[in-house]
């Protein structure tokens, strides 16, 4: 690497792994760099809920506790998982949040998320930290340049949501309307972005998350280089000693005197790697991560130099539906479907008519269920998500707003019997999706009586704080469980969707990739959805991807700036 470019440290991938990773090491006074293969930085993160999963943080007092938070991941973790890096995020997280806490960046506790397990030992409601709203123009000319949220983070595609407004608005909570017009008249009445942008200057949930990150990266002059994509790595007397990367087709190398963090996310849309590990591959084009951003080239690069890896047979699932682009029909947006699916008078099904899952558990659990039931019955991915006129008029369906905001009458005339269905009986509905009529209404007759009777014998849905979060208070006995009883009755596919994937590269408690004989490569570190979960196949809480990504982020670049000033005392002491 003689006369080439050099930095300290090299970091891949602009999301909350990397900024962390970046942020602490220019902290530690090492020169960082940070490659971004996209037009956008931020990442997945960026488009994110921007919840951070961080047990014990003790940002409140509670009698919360190391122990108490092993406790509860060793009550669910299905799978082998590396203990000390287990016990290393459980014990680094809550100095991960301090360190950003220190650096001004506004997080706080959000009572209101039980963890995903709320019935499991040691399940609490207060481990889910969020980042509050960013005003976008204090990032200057960099305001447009942030990865923008999705649709589905925002009312009508242009009214950015945080998540209280997101509860109120979706489950029409007393003051909903009151809401809307309040976000409604802070868009419209901010003129001076509107001539510059469409876009909402207030950044919520994971824009807001890397607004606050990107606005310390920035003022502190850390670099960042969009357009850059890693090629490989360049490995020099047996360690990791630069990157090779492109920028328009020009390829170049940059030097890294102390280490190499990857953090450029999972491979979701790379269909060859999820043919290869998911036993559901699923398509690419389901996944609700940025379209084509993560791909694997990051993983692939580690492979190549003797990296293993582990857990790469699982992803963060989510439900999804996809609807055509407004105004471009031949185009299509892949929409979550997290929390409707879970909603009174409406049940899913898969393709024999049968119910095979909690619908109001959490969405991994969800996909998991999809999983699980695909390679037993091969009728599900998709399912099907079968509702009545009551969910109708007040709920969303993926895409497919309440009736106050999309009454039918607005839906697209190439919509109907594609993306969503509607029929005046359920023995009608039942032929247009293919579904044994028999079988869809004793499965709907069987709600109707969960309905009535409030509990749900086969699945216990509303049985918990987190099904009942997301339920509505006006239904009686359960918030989960309304009848499917009022025609026309509707149907929209429901699709094994991802937020990234759970596996990745191997990594130590200290964020170093492993090689297949488990040492560590010297000065190469993965974090984020570019290493495996520390959690193995479990998804404990909301924020449980972007929490490890932040914390080992923070720990490689820790790590990184322990192991340059061993270094440089070495050089003096031989000098």
């Amino acid at each position: 690497m003689s006369g080439a470019e050099t930095f300290d440290v090299i970091v891949v991938g602009s999301g909350a792994a990397g900024a962390t990773a970046a942020l602490r090491a220019h902290e530690a006074g090492l020169s960082v760099l940070i490659v971004e293969k996209a037009h956008k930085y931020g990442g997945t993160s960026a488009a994110s809920g921007g919840v951070i999963w961080v047990p014990n943080h003790q940002f409140t007092s509670n009698d919360d506790s190391r122990e108490k938070a092993l406790a509860y991941l060793d009550a669910l973790i299905r799978k082998p998982v590396n203990r000390e890096r287990l016990e290393a995020y459980v014990d680094q997280a809550p100095e991960m949040l301090r360190f950003v806490k220190s650096l001004g960046v506004p997080v706080a506790p959000a009572p209101y998320y039980p963890d995903y397990f709320p019935n499991a030992p040691n399940a609490r409601v207060d481990r889910s930290i969020l980042c509050d709203t960013f005003d976008g123009r204090e990032l200057g000319d960099k305001f447009v340049l942030m990865r923008e949220q999705y649709a589905r983070f925002k009312i009508l595609n242009r009214y950015a949501m945080d998540v209280l407004q997101f509860f109120s608005i979706s489950t029409r909570a007393p003051g909903w309307i009151r809401t809307f017009l309040k976000m409604a008249w802070t868009y419209w009445s901010d003129v001076s972005t509107r001539l510059l942008t469409r876009r909402d200057r207030r950044f919520t949930q994971g824009a807001a998350l890397m607004g606050h990150l990107y606005k310390r990266v920035f003022d502190r002059g850390i670099e960042l280089r969009l357009e850059t994509k890693l090629d490989e790595l360049v490995v020099s007397d047996g360690k990791v000693t630069g990157v090779k990367l492109s920028h328009f087709g020009r390829r170049y190398e940059i030097g890294a005197r102390h280490g190499v963090v990857l953090a450029a996310g999972g491979f979701e849309w790379n269909q060859e790697l999820r043919d290869r590990f998911f036993p559901v591959p699923g398509l690419t084009r389901h996944s609700s991560t940025p379209e084509d951003a993560n791909r694997g080239e990051a993983l692939i690069a580690g492979m190549k130099i003797g990296a293993s890896t582990e857990h790469t047979e699982a992803g963060w699932w989510i439900p999804t539906m996809h609807i055509p682009m407004e105004s471009r029909s031949n185009f299509e947006d892949i929409v979550q479907a997290a929390f409707d699916v879970g909603r009174p008078h409406s049940v899913c099904v898969n393709r024999n008519g049968v119910r095979f899952v909690n619908e109001a558990c959490s969405y991994d659990e969800f996909g998991a269920a999809m999983v699980e039931d695909q390679l037993r019955t091969g009728a599900n991915t998709p399912c099907w998500l079968v509702f009545d006129a009551t969910f109708r008029q007040k709920f969303t369906a993926g895409g497919i707003m309440p009736t106050i905001l999309m009454p039918d009458r607005s839906i697209p005339p190439d919509w109907w019997d594609h993306y969503i269905f509607r029929a005046d009986t359920l023995d009608a509905l039942a032929a247009k999706i293919h579904l044994p009529a028999a079988t869809l209404k004793q499965t709907v007759d069987t709600m109707n009586q969960y309905a009535v009777s409030g509990v749900d014998t086969q699945f216990r849905r509303g049985a918990s704080p987190y099904d009942q979060m997301f339920g509505d208070a006006n239904v009686k006995p359960n918030p989960c469980l309304g009848p499917i009883d009022t025609a026309p009755f509707y149907a929209v596919p429901i699709n094994l969707g991802d937020l990234g994937t759970k596996g990745g590269l191997r990594c130590d408690a200290l964020a170093r990739v492993l090689d297949g004989n488990d040492q560590p490569i010297p000065n190469l570190y993965a974090a984020g959805n570019n290493a495996g979960s520390p959690f193995g196949n479990l998804y404990p809480g909301a924020g449980g991807t972007i929490g490890p990504a932040m914390t080992f982020g923070y720990v490689a670049a820790s790590h990184i700036a322990t192991q340059a000033q061993g270094d440089a005392a070495t050089q003096r002491a031989a000098a």
